[in-house]
């Protein structure tokens, strides 16, 4: 029995696009053909496939202006940012660029007697599991890598961004590369379980929810089949006392707002040195106050409304209960506010730990600030989190940067910036954000699988 998945616009409510999901039969069948097409995939080198990958790339580079459309329309974010292939295009052709030495054999010894190396392998077929908020630059992550390693790809994009994967899979095969290479699939929750646990897939990436990383490694379990995860997170920045303080604000703000806030790794808690604390906050208000709400297809808007009226409704639902417990809201409700999907930006203060909002992830355009009497004071409340994606350190010090990172218990550590994916850097996670690496040398090594060769020469 098929059911159908419906992308509802941000926008105005309306529906965007519909498609039917495949039944079990036809998602095993999908799955059986990308695993009879990868033997052939694999075979070519890696060069060949890499250039293909490239070639996938710029062909979605030429769809680009209809893609920014469609993205606001989709997810609501505004047409003045341009969409997000510049950033899809500078990790696909790094991991393109990294893949023939980061894939080479590991020689390990050559002599009269021996020759021993370790050949890196691909898994077979990858499925993909995807997220609505960047949903071209988190796929790109592991397609580009995966198809590049020599694996077949299983496309499976979320619901609100429903076209995203369907366009990106026209794109690649426009370029060369074959349809039981890279498909896209929609699937709803019970197929894709059901995928995983008949062994039907070799690999799985997922990007989403803790509850949805859950569920996969749930189905997965007793299969032995490598899942990995890029879940929740409630990043933190701190502004050292000898921070620059301009600086600081526009960066920790533009992470805290950008996009809604509904970045994996946007700024949701800020802790400021006391010394800084009351001029950071007031500049902080002013930065979001300066802030234009409204329709995404507007040029002049600057954030949009969030993807879902559901996401709002968790935000508003976290301010109105910090309020509540003593916090200070500071500012006044946007006109463009409609109660649904567009949401006024928020900066609260009289924030604790004890509150939703310094705790839960958010996923929203609201941020709670901190004063803090030092450095100790700031690493144990950046740890007091279940979650660990990135932090944000602003100081004028690398030295004591590099320390308090080593200190804080995260995937990664940004010094005088945040909210941005180097591809050279491994991006992974720890506690209830999942494990993984993405990007990076590790990022194309981890979708493949080692295998040792001893090869004994004649006596």
């Amino acid at each position: 029995m098929t059911t159908k998945l419906t992308c509802v616009s941000p926008i105005d409510g309306s529906v965007l696009a519909e498609r039917e999901t495949l039944s079990p039969e036809a998602a095993r069948d999908a799955a059986a053909r990308a695993r009879t097409a990868q033997t052939e995939w694999a075979a070519r080198s890696i060069a060949e496939r890499a250039a293909l990958v490239r070639a996938g790339i710029e062909a979605v580079g030429e769809m680009n202006d209809e893609i920014v459309e469609e993205l606001a329309r989709m997810m609501g974010r505004p047409v003045r940012y341009g969409g997000e292939f510049g950033g899809f295009r500078e990790r696909g052709s790094h991991m393109a660029d990294i893949a023939e030495a980061a894939l080479a054999d590991i020689e390990v010894g050559d002599d009269d007697t021996s020759r021993r190396y370790i050949r890196r392998l691909p898994w077979g077929v990858v499925l993909v599991v995807a997220p609505w908020n960047y949903p071209w630059m988190t796929a790109i992550n592991t397609v580009a890598p995966a198809l590049i390693a020599g694996n077949t790809v299983l496309l499976k994009h979320a619901t609100q961004t429903l076209l995203v994967g369907e366009r990106m899979a026209r794109a690649f095969h426009s370029a060369g590369i074959p349809e039981d290479v890279f498909q896209n699939v929609f699937m709803d929750h019970d197929t894709t379980s059901a995928l995983i646990s008949a062994r039907a897939v070799d690999f799985v990436n997922f990007t989403g929810s803790v509850g949805g990383g859950q569920a996969m490694e749930k189905a997965a379990a007793g299969t032995f089949t490598p899942v990995s995860t890029e879940l929740g997170g409630k990043d933190p920045g701190y502004v050292r006392k000898d921070a620059d303080l301009d600086a600081a604000v526009d960066g920790l703000m533009d992470g805290a707002m950008f996009n809604a806030g509904q970045c994996c790794c946007g700024i949701e808690r800020i802790y400021v040195h006391e010394s800084l604390y009351d001029a950071f906050v007031e500049k902080a208000v002013t930065w979001a106050k300066a802030l234009k709400l409204g329709d995404p297809l507007d040029p002049e808007t600057t954030i949009g409304p969030m993807a879902n009226v559901r996401f709002a409704r968790t935000v508003r639902e976290q301010i109105d209960k910090a309020v509540a417990e003593g916090a200070t809201a500071h500012l006044e409700t946007s006109p463009a506010d409609d109660g649904g999907a567009y949401l006024t930006p928020q900066v609260l203060t009289g924030v604790t730990h004890d509150m939703d909002v310094m705790r839960e992830e958010s996923f929203g355009p609201v941020v709670g600030i901190m004063p803090v009497k030092d450095d100790d004071e700031a690493v144990r409340l950046m740890n007091d989190s279940r979650f660990g994606l990135t932090a944000s350190i602003w100081t004028r010090d690398l030295d004591r940067a590099a320390e308090l990172g080593d200190r804080i218990e995260t995937g990664t550590v940004f010094m005088n910036r945040a909210d941005y994916l180097d591809p050279a850097l491994c991006w992974t996670g720890c506690k209830d954000t999942g494990r993984g690496a993405g990007l990076s040398i590790l990022g194309i090594q981890a979708l493949t699988r080692p295998k040792s060769y001893h090869l004994k020469k004649s006596s």
